[in-house]
């Protein structure tokens, strides 16, 4: 019996020191983890923007790294999602370098689509959720998390119409001026449409007008649209207005002329 139990001491003994040396390593290990950057690129294709995070991790400790991921979700100020993008390393050897890029892409495209329209027309501040997630030693998981915010121009910001006026054209018909301006605060050449059509007091379309626009970033857009509109001009009541580019086709954005 008092060998058994000294068999059993010395056996949790053993157990004790293994699991102390091994904390002791990988604490060790943990310190050794050096993550160096290089310089982010920016480029687009098409409509996307897409942020390239190029990293070097150096695993200078005794154990390996797996199930390495970094997960960055874009949202806009109300939370709506914008962006989702992930990347994932299965495996980093002790003693290895890795080197790991990391990428997000914004589509203005997307931008157009349902509750993110808003975007197209107004600046805002999109918030950055990001988050590291690891295995150490195959033992240990670990996650860092963090939040940014970074600015996002508007294709079509400070959309203005001005005070509308109108030509007599004849017995039926009169010629409206819209004055239309607005601003590309986007990372994009901006060329193509706007479509417009007039709506009276009863919701009728009582005239429609066009314009082609050509728009490098940072730079204003300004004209006056001419619409011939039948009927009693004092019955004007809103416009609709359709955009069409070589990205993406939204309408109809309605603004009251009254």
């Amino acid at each position: 019996m008092k060998q058994t139990v000294r068999a059993l001491t010395w056996a949790t003994s053993v157990f004790w020191i293994i699991l102390l040396l091994f904390t002791v390593t990988v604490a060790y290990s943990a310190l050794q983890i050096r993550p160096s950057f290089s310089e982010p690129s920016v480029s687009n294709s098409g409509d996307v923007l897409t942020a390239s995070l190029p990293m070097i991790l150096y695993n200078g400790g005794f154990y390996d790294i797996s199930k390495f991921n970094i997960t960055t979700l874009i949202k806009d100020h109300r939370g709506q999602t914008i962006s989702c993008s992930s990347t994932f390393v299965p495996i980093i050897n002790g003693g290895a370098n890795t080197t790991i890029t990391h990428t997000m892409s914004l589509s203005i495209e997307q931008a157009a689509i349902g509750n993110l329209s808003h975007l197209l027309f107004n600046d805002s501040e999109l918030n950055v959720e990001a988050a590291v997630r690891l295995v150490y030693a195959r033992a240990f998981p670990i996650e860092i998390s963090l939040n940014l915010s970074m600015p996002w121009g508007a294709p079509f910001a400070n959309l203005t119409v001005g005070n509308i006026s109108t030509r007599p054209l004849n017995l039926t018909h009169v010629r409206v001026l819209l004055p239309l301006s607005f601003e590309n605060h986007s990372f994009l050449e901006m060329n193509g449409t706007v479509r417009l059509e007039i709506a009276d007091q009863s919701n009728h379309i009582v005239g429609n007008g066009s314009t082609g626009f050509m728009l490098s970033p940072e730079n204003r857009f300004e004209t006056v649209v001419e619409v011939l509109v039948s009927g009693d001009p004092s019955n004007i009541r809103e416009a609709h207005f359709y955009f069409q580019t070589a990205f993406f086709d939204y309408g109809p954005l309605v603004i009251a002329l009254v």
